[in-house]
């Protein structure tokens, strides 16, 4: 994976970076402290990720950041700040991660192990690792980034306007609509299976027959129970062939 760092302070962009080449295989190909030069340096040289300082001069990170996010190719985006406010904002903008200052060595070992592990690993069936079918998705818990493995996710519930994210230890609530939530997995295998319901198929343990020819869904290692809806029953009789 090709790195860059933008980060003004010297000595905060010296221990990042030695964090970095200690602990990963990613090479930094360049240093930046003012948001403008990386843009200009964006536009000829492709980079797999970049770890970004949200108060940097010219243009700052979370400005930065949305012009990145209109790229065809989007780089991971890898917030480190001294400021958690802006870690709800970061997650609209899908940042991989969200480091807050002082850094904690352990903490930079974890974020660097995930990202090397979703740039690495192909999507079940695939013969090459794609960028385009992401392999975690972002979670918000006490206003921090949970960067979860999609396939850790069991089962998505709405709630009006919020979006309840259920793994097997842990409830996430999103400020989003289930719509929106589920357009971020990958199909076919999550199923909007009602108007409330999304579920992760590989984590169906049981499908029971239910009333007026519909089904309801037991999960592995949950009690909980999702239904399929009559308006569903053609589309999830075909998944599952049944």
């Amino acid at each position: 994976m090709k790195a860059i760092i933008v980060e003004d302070e010297f000595l905060a962009q010296q221990e990042l970076s030695w964090m970095i080449q200690q602990h990963s295989r990613i090479q930094i190909e360049a240093c930046f402290d003012d948001g403008l030069e990386v843009l200009k340096y964006l536009q000829n040289h492709p980079i797999d990720v970049i770890f970004l300082d949200i108060n940097i001069p010219s243009l700052d990170g979370m400005l930065l950041a949305q012009n990145i996010s209109k790229f065809a190719h989007k780089p991971f985006i890898v917030f480190i700040t001294a400021w958690k406010e802006h870690a709800v904002e970061a997650f609209e903008l899908e940042a991989f991660d969200y480091i807050l200052k002082p850094y904690h060595e352990a903490r930079i070992v974890t974020m660097l192990n995930k990202l090397e592990a979703s740039w690495q690993h192909p999507a079940p069936g695939s013969a090459v690792p794609s960028r385009n079918a992401p392999q975690t998705v972002n979670l918000m818990k006490d206003e921090r980034i949970i960067v979860t493995d999609i396939n850790d996710i069991y089962y998505v519930e709405a709630h009006e306007k919020l979006t309840f994210v259920y793994t097997r230890r842990e409830a996430y609530v999103m400020s989003m609509t289930i719509s929106e939530f589920c357009s971020r997995l990958p199909e076919p295998e999550f199923f909007r299976c009602h108007r409330s319901y999304c579920v992760n198929l590989s984590k169906i343990r049981e499908i029971e027959p239910w009333f007026n020819n519909t089904y309801i869904l037991k999960l592995r290692d949950m009690d909980f129970q999702v239904p399929v809806s009559r308006s569903k029953v053609k589309e999830f009789r075909q998944l599952m062939r049944l």
